[in-house]
């Protein structure tokens, strides 16, 4: 990385002025990206503004653009397998998208035993349950163990303000949230994209661990994956050349993700109630690092940070679509 990322530096990009683009189309502030509709199409804006525990916990810098630039080429690297709601990136912090119908479901593949949170695999087996999104797990298995084979374990998509719901796939048919064909290709499209980005990020030294896919279906019905894909903040990426010296250590693997800001906050006993304190600069610093060295590992590519501040910029590029 040719660039410097200390906490000294300008303000990250915070998203967008309303006003300044009334008569684009109107915009809606997410948690971490803005949304401005053009009626066909749905215009992304990516923000530097991080979340956990279902809280935005402050700003890490270039979060926004290493995520949009890292998911746009990770559409890519699977537009093979399903079709996306990528049309274009005029910007290095704004993805143009296909309006799609978004599935009432996440869909998390993972294949090792881990997390922090409430819903977690490992949670939950630590706790004593062996009976876990429908699926049985057998005593004796430790905290990061690999599975024998990925596994999906679904949430439903939470409105916002409001917690994800760990979901059976069986509740996910009887319930209708999806239909029985449907969920058959979705299941065969997680696994098959969660394979293809094992593989790429094994030959990038890392270990894709787990992930999270949304899904809509497009104007012609067909299936297609929104929102992001394989990035630091929906994936965990542990460093492989690291790995089993650290397991050996007691220590847990070295994390290319967000999971380091979790990590910050469960160090501290928090793990999402109440109010937490925002991300110290040193924490959004360090995890600004990892994101681009996860960009820069996966895509063989060095990262060329855009300048600040970003909200004109991505204002004209908007208004130029």
């Amino acid at each position: 990385m040719m660039f410097d990322l200390t906490p000294a530096q300008e303000a990250p990009f915070d998203g967008l002025d309303a006003e300044a683009l009334a008569d684009v189309g109107p915009l809606r502030r997410g948690k971490v990206r803005d949304i401005v509709d053009l009626d066909d199409r749905l215009v992304l804006v990516s923000t530097d503004r991080v979340s956990a525990f279902d809280r935005v916990l402050g700003t890490v810098p270039f979060r926004g653009q290493i995520l949009n630039e890292l998911s746009a080429w990770w559409f890519r690297q699977i537009s093979d397998i399903v079709a996306s709601h990528m049309l274009a990136v005029p910007d290095p912090n704004v993805t143009v998208g296909r309006k799609c119908r978004t599935l009432p479901v996440e869909v998390v593949v993972r294949d090792r035993l881990t997390g922090t949170t409430s819903t977690a695999l490992w949670t939950q087996y630590a706790a004593g349950q062996r009976q876990i999104y429908g699926m049985s797990f057998p005593d004796g298995m430790t905290k990061n163990e690999q599975l024998p084979q990925a596994i999906i374990t679904p949430t439903t998509k939470a409105a916002d303000g409001e917690h994800d719901t760990p979901i059976t796939e069986a509740d996910i048919v009887a319930e209708g949230l999806v239909d029985a064909q449907r969920w058959d290709e979705v299941r065969t499209v997680a696994l098959e994209m969660f394979e293809r980005g094992r593989n790429i990020a094994a030959d990038a030294g890392l270990i894709l661990v787990d992930t999270k896919y949304e899904f809509g279906l497009d104007e012609h019905d067909r299936l297609t994956v929104i929102d992001e894909v394989h990035t630091p903040d929906s994936s965990r990426y542990w460093r492989e050349s690291s790995l089993q010296t650290r397991l050996d250590q007691g220590l847990e693997p070295e994390n290319l993700d967000k999971e380091l800001i979790r990590l910050v906050y469960v160090e501290q006993g928090y793990r999402g109630d109440g109010e937490p304190p925002l991300l110290d600069p040193m924490s959004a610093s360090r995890a600004a690092h990892v994101y681009a060295e996860a960009f820069e590992l996966l895509t063989g590519t060095s990262l060329s940070p855009a300048p600040y501040p970003a909200a004109p910029r991505v204002e004209a590029a908007i208004r130029s679509l």
